[in-house]
């Protein structure tokens, strides 16, 4: 039985045919489905996100696989398979094993340390469990690709600088104001960026939303997004003594918030610190706010800056992460070897061995001194009989199903039955035992 992946991403096909080859819960079950029915393809995992679609399967014919996979994502996106094939990739084997945890540890994301891809292989293989396309393969596979990503996110700080500026802005507000639970916001114009940044504050407990825009019903619809109240722009200076944070974004050709705006609303507040954000270009708040005692700028260079070393950060933890990464698919791969035959009929003689080595050391020594030499190679002789007697149809059964669908099922359980993967005599060790 072989592992392998096939899939597309941002780093290799276009948002357009990333778009048509998503899968949503219907269609991975779908997808699954056709795979399941031929006689290629034994178990299968679909996982779909913004930026990539992948199959993960157990195939006993790998290029069979391929094209079965190929076929059945063609079909669905309605795209033409050609296209389809020339923007993907196709890992087997290690390679593949690798791919997951790379991709489990988010080194394989648009954004490196990234969060939400853990939640998104795991519902997937939920979904999949739950569908029964999986087995043991793909179960310890994904099992062990999610506690994978969480030592990478235990023993590395790649997820602990933000490195988007949105992210940046929030976690540059947090420092000035300790805790932003109760702070009130005010957002001016409709950039996507304000609005972003303004999302990331009220998952951070902001109590409050002014939106204030050049045309006030745009700054009504805004409001509504965030349950906010939307203000006439040019009230901009009655309501600037409110907020504790200003995000302006208005692309205006001359600033919107000057210094003297800023010193009238500190004042105002009884010097009570506000910090303004300028995400536009050019400038919406004139650079000299800055001076201003308890005013805190930053504009999007600043905040770039930041993102950018931020970005570096985590590439140095990355390079502690694919450490891990190797450590844990060389931990998968030799739990993968155990499946052969040989080595688990090698397990299983072993241990039966020690145990019949064992049992007649204790009879022997119960007639100290009675048995002759000959009596006792009698009694070594039966007892290695009735062990290999014991073992052959197990051992035939094991090399008849080893050519066979499905074969590694018999070789899982028999380990787990005589419980050989705690053996001496296996590669495994108990570190790598579910």
């Amino acid at each position: 039985m072989h592992l392998a992946v096939f899939g597309i991403n941002h780093k290799t096909a276009p948002v357009e045919l990333r778009e048509k080859v998503s899968l949503g819960g219907e269609q991975a079950s779908e997808l699954s489905q056709r795979l399941l029915g031929g006689s290629r393809v034994l178990e299968v995992v679909p996982l779909s996100t913004c930026n990539r679609t992948e199959v993960y399967m157990v195939a006993s014919h790998p290029e069979t696989g391929l094209k079965e996979v190929v076929a059945a994502l063609s079909a669905i996106g309605g795209v033409d398979p050609g296209e389809l094939k020339r923007c993907s990739y196709f890992h087997e084997g290690d390679a593949a094993v690798r791919h997951l945890y790379t991709v489990a540890s988010s080194l394989d994301s648009m954004v490196v340390g990234e969060a939400q891809i853990m939640g998104q292989i795991k519902e997937a293989y939920r979904r999949a469990h739950k569908q029964q396309s999986t087995s043991v393969l793909l179960n310890r596979l994904f099992r062990h690709a999610l506690e994978a990503g969480k030592r990478v996110r235990t023993e590395t700080a790649i997820g602990e600088n933000p490195v988007s500026v949105s992210s940046v802005a929030v976690e540059m507000a947090k420092k000035v104001f300790g805790d932003l639970e109760g702070k009130t916001v005010l957002l001016l114009g409709a950039g996507k960026m304000g609005e972003l940044t303004a999302t990331h504050l009220l998952s951070h407990g902001i109590a409050g939303i002014f939106v204030g825009n050049r045309t006030f019903s745009h700054a009504e619809q805004m409001a509504e997004k965030f349950n906010g109240t939307a203000i006439p722009f040019d009230d901009l200076t009655k309501y600037l003594p409110l907020a504790d944070i200003v995000i302006s974004s208005t692309g205006a050709t001359r600033y919107v918030v000057h210094r003297n705006d800023a010193e009238l609303a500190i004042r105002r507040r009884h010097h009570r610190a506000i910090f303004f954000i300028d995400i536009a270009v050019p400038r919406d708040i004139e650079p000299g706010v800055n001076d201003v005692n308890n005013a805190f700028l930053y504009d999007i260079d600043d905040l770039s800056e930041v993102a950018g070393a931020n970005a570096a950060a985590r590439q140095k933890e990355a390079k502690k992460a694919e450490k891990i990464i190797e450590e844990e698919v060389e931990s998968f791969t030799r739990w993968l070897s155990s499946l052969d035959v040989v080595p688990t009929i090698t397990a299983l003689r072993a241990m039966a061995e020690e145990v019949k080595e064992a049992e007649l050391a204790k009879t022997l020594a119960r007639f100290d001194g009675e048995l002759s030499e000959d009596d006792r190679n009698r009694i070594e002789a039966m007892a290695s009989g009735i062990v290999n007697k014991i073992l052959h149809g197990p051992t035939v059964e094991l090399k008849r199903a080893s050519n066979e669908r499905g074969g590694y099922l018999y070789v899982e359980s028999m380990r787990r039955l005589f419980r050989l993967n705690g053996h001496k005599s296996s590669k495994m060790t108990k570190k790598n035992i579910d």
